[in-house]
């Protein structure tokens, strides 16, 4: 068990420190979620490793020939109620669908994250500035910890803590934040309707397209 005092780490690092392909990977993670220059690799094998961890379970899971029942029955259930709690499966989500998960689905779902998406914040960094100096909250508790992985039912009550300026809205700030929010949403509802040329080549492609039939595997044990 070890020592309390010297806790193992819970990520597991890189197995090859000098790989080009997942350096530049993990550099274009850190740039656009927002982490740490320094220290935000890290944070990604953490990701990294927690995503592994549910995959392996789910595999183990599906390897298993009846989990319908027993034991393995609600170990499969809480797994994936787990997930949805998190925000990471959907409504009649399978082990299956936890094989699709990636890091990108992992790191979107962290306090800074969700604090952007939600329009708190003007940009990713000061997403993470918010958190850090403590305006930001769930509910009436003051979170800090940017890489807090935020559930559902926190969605629902993420806002400004009420001992932050920036719950008054005529802060300097806050009008930023609003005006960047507004200008964004204008751009949105502006954006040019797609032309027919573009409709028809996007039929034309669909009624090419193979149906379920011609891609089904034939042969094997049914």
């Amino acid at each position: 068990m070890g020592h309390p005092k010297f806790a193992r780490p819970k990520y597991d690092t890189p197995t090859h420190p000098w790989k080009k392909a997942r350096i530049e990977e993990e550099h274009a993670l850190k740039e656009q979620f927002g982490l740490k220059k320094t220290g935000g690799m890290k944070e990604i094998w953490k990701a990294k490793s927690k995503l592994r961890r549910w995959r392996q379970n789910a595999m183990k899971l599906i390897g298993r020939v009846d989990t319908s029942e027993g034991h393995f029955s609600r170990e499969k259930a809480d797994l994936v109620e787990s997930l949805y709690r998190r925000g990471l499966l959907g409504d009649g989500a399978t082990l299956d669908d936890i094989l699709l998960l990636t890091v990108e689905h992992v790191l979107s779902r962290r306090l800074q994250s969700q604090v952007y998406y939600c329009g708190l914040a003007t940009s990713m960094r000061q997403a993470r500035q918010l958190v850090i100096h403590g305006h930001i909250g769930i509910g009436d508790q003051k979170m800090t910890v940017p890489s807090y992985i935020i559930t559902r039912d926190d969605e629902n009550v993420l806002t400004y803590h009420h001992t932050s300026p920036l719950t008054d809205a005529e802060h300097s700030i806050r009008k930023e934040i609003e005006d960047t929010r507004a200008a964004a949403e204008y751009e949105e509802e502006d954006k040019e309707a797609p032309s027919e040329e573009f409709v028809a080549g996007v039929v034309e492609g669909a009624e090419a397209a193979p149906s379920a039939e011609d891609t089904e595997v034939k042969g094997g044990d049914s």
